[in-house]
């Protein structure tokens, strides 16, 4: 696939951990609760079914307490080890979705590295309005959080 400056927001860096892990770490509830949202807010999976056509449910929460809807999307593609894409445009229930605050396929490739995992992620979006509306609410510093959370998380498992 492409790179589309117009539609597309993407980041990469370098994970100290192996693929495995850092697949794990993405297809694993208990380990996708622990650094998927940013902190200090709080995680719940609902449902993640890694396969085409699969659940991808998450909940959030600021106060521990009370869990609010956070991500309703389903798997699109899953290559075992290599690559998830995921979209809110559809629903976990096969519906069609029109997400706040912006409808978006995301695609998540891990490539080996010398250094461990090569992650990459680039975010889809259908229209250039959609993905300025993306980048003003701070992708890179949402994004770009979570992806430190999943590194710290990923380097200390051993």
């Amino acid at each position: 696939m492409t790179f589309d400056r117009d539609l597309d927001l993407a980041l990469e860096r370098i994970i100290r951990a192996p693929r495995t892990t850092v697949w794990n770490a993405w297809t694993d509830p208990s380990q996708l609760e622990r650094w998927w949202i940013p902190a200090p807010a709080r995680c719940r999976v609902d449902r993640l079914d890694p396969r085409p056509g699969g659940a991808f449910v998450t909940r959030m929460s600021d106060d521990g307490a009370e869990f609010v809807p956070h991500t309703d999307a389903c798997f699109v593609a899953v290559d075992e080890l290599e690559r998830l894409v995921f979209t809110n445009a559809v629903d976990s229930t096969w519906r069609p979705a029109s997400p706040a605050p912006v409808a978006m396929t995301a695609t998540i490739t891990l490539d080996d590295h010398p250094d461990g995992t090569d992650y990459r992620i680039v975010v889809r979006h259908g229209t250039p309005d959609a993905r300025a509306h993306h980048e003003k609410l701070g992708f890179t510093d949402g994004w770009g959080t979570v992806a430190a959370q999943l590194a710290a998380f990923a380097e200390g498992v051993r």
